[in-house]
């Protein structure tokens, strides 16, 4: 007589291993490249929502955007420098520091803007970290669909 073994044979632990490899090779190249992509949609979302609300909200109360020599860092304190803003009612950024890009470098913020002459240039290198087509920016680019 026999006793009732339990347990997994060599076959099964074998099996249950393939099918984890197979279901693996199907889903880490999925996976592949989406931080990449988070954080170009991290930076897209700093761009247009983050930073250019804060933007419109110094706008609203002076009058006009922080010029490029003034930059970002008038969100955070009162520039000294001209225009001076008379109704500056800051810090316009909830956390209370300039954010950097998801690469760790800094916005480029230029205004008036090249490209909206009206308004504000902001925009981030992207990964690479120098102006080209992978750039993130507030205007729309030949490269973009």
């Amino acid at each position: 007589m026999h006793k009732n073994q339990k347990g997994f044979t060599l076959i099964e632990i074998m099996l249950v291993v393939i099918i984890i490899g197979v279901l693996a090779a199907m889903v880490i190249p999925n996976l592949a490249g989406r931080g990449e992509q988070a954080r170009t949609t991290a930076a897209r979302a700093d761009i247009e929502s983050n930073l250019s609300a804060s933007l419109d909200l110094y706008e609203l109360d002076n009058g006009r955007y922080p010029t490029t020599e003034q930059g970002l860092s008038s969100l955070v304190q009162k520039p000294g420098n001209a225009p001076e803003p008379v109704n500056w009612n800051g810090p316009y950024l909830k956390k209370k520091k300039i954010p950097k890009d998801p690469w760790g470098k800094d916005y480029v913020y230029v205004s008036p803007g090249v490209h909206n002459r009206e308004g504000y240039d902001l925009s981030s290198h992207g990964p690479d970290g120098v102006e080209g087509k992978d750039d993130i920016a507030n205007w729309e680019q030949e490269s973009q669909q």
